[in-house]
C-alpha cells in the first residue's frame, strides 16, 4: 500500500501539468498580486501579503488535489489498471485510501512552497502557534476536493477528466475568493463567494491568520462538503468496478 503510494506521487511529480499549474502557477499568482495589494491591509487588520499567502496556499493545494485524483483515476481505469487492481490483495477500501493519501502527499509542495515564498520574499513573518493550525488546516481541508477528483475520473474519460478537473479547480478558486482578496470582491461576489465550499476552506486559513481560530461554520461546511463528495467517489467507484 505504501510502495503504491510512493508510485503514485513520483507519477504526478512528472507531470508538467502539475508542476506547471499547481506548483508554479500560485507563486506567481502569489507575487504579481502581493506587488499589487501587498501594502495594504484588510478588514481584518491583516495585510493582503498574508491573506494572499493563504490565498494562493489553498488555491495550490486544491488544484493539486483534484489533478492528482481525477485524471490518474480516469486513466487507470480506462486503460484497464483498475481491473488489475481489482485482482491484487488490495480490498476497495485500501485502493481509494490509497488514493487519498497519495493525492494528500501531492498537496504539501505547492503549500509549502508559497510558504516560504511569502516568508522569503514578503516578510511574511508568523508565530510558530499560527504556522501549525494554518498548515494543517489547509492541508486535511483538501479532502472535500480529493473526494471530488475522485468522483471525477469514475465518471469520465481520461481526456474529458483533464479539462474537467481543470475547469473546477479554477471555477472554485475564482468563484471562492481564493485568486484576489475577499475584500476587493463587490457585495454580490462575496455572498456568491460564501456559496462556494472553497471560500469556507480558505476561510480556515484566514481566520487562523486574523487570530480567530477555526470558525465551526467552516468546520461544518467542509465537513459536510467532505462527506458528500466522500460518499459520491465511493458510490461512482463502486459502479465503475462493476463495469469493468
Amino acid at each position: 500500500m505504501l510502495y503504491y503510494a510512493k508510485t503514485e506521487a513520483l507519477r504526478m511529480l512528472r507531470n508538467r501539468r502539475y508542476l506547471i499549474f499547481v506548483v508554479a502557477f500560485p507563486v506567481v499568482l502569489y507575487l504579481i498580486n502581493a506587488g499589487i495589494y501587498g501594502k495594504q491591509t484588510g478588514d481584518s487588520g491583516v495585510p493582503y501579503s498574508v491573506a494572499l499567502m493563504v490565498s494562493m496556499g489553498a488555491y495550490g493545494a486544491l488544484a493539486a488535489s483534484m489533478m492528482s485524483s481525477a485524471v490518474p483515476w480516469a486513466q487507470e481505469r480506462q486503460t484497464g489498471w483498475l481491473r488489475q487492481l481489482q485482482i491484487t490483495p488490495l480490498p476497495g477500501w485500501a485502493i481509494i485510501v490509497t488514493k487519498l493519501c497519495a493525492a494528500m502527499l501531492l498537496v504539501l509542495p505547492s503549500l509549502l512552497l508559497v510558504s516560504v515564498v511569502g516568508v522569503v520574499v514578503e516578510g511574511v513573518s508568523l508565530p510558530v502557534g499560527t504556522w501549525v493550525p494554518l498548515l494543517l488546516a489547509l492541508w486535511l481541508g483538501t479532502l472535500p476536493f480529493v473526494a471530488l477528483g475522485l468522483a471525477i475520473g469514475s465518471t469520465l474519460s481520461a481526456d474529458a477528466a483533464q479539462p474537467a478537473a481543470m475547469i473546477s479547480m479554477f471555477a472554485l478558486a475564482l468563484a471562492g475568493g481564493l485568486w484576489f482578496p475577499p475584500e476587493a470582491f463587490g457585495d454580490t461576489m462575496r455572498t456568491i463567494a460564501e456559496l462556494t465550499p472553497s471560500y469556507h476552506y480558505a476561510d480556515l486559513g484566514w481566520s487562523v491568520i486574523a487570530g480567530h481560530g477555526l470558525p465551526a461554520s467552516d468546520l461544518l461546511v467542509v465537513g459536510g462538503w467532505g462527506l458528500a463528495l466522500g460518499a459520491a467517489a465511493v458510490f461512482l467507484y463502486r459502479r465503475a468496478t462493476v463495469r469493468s
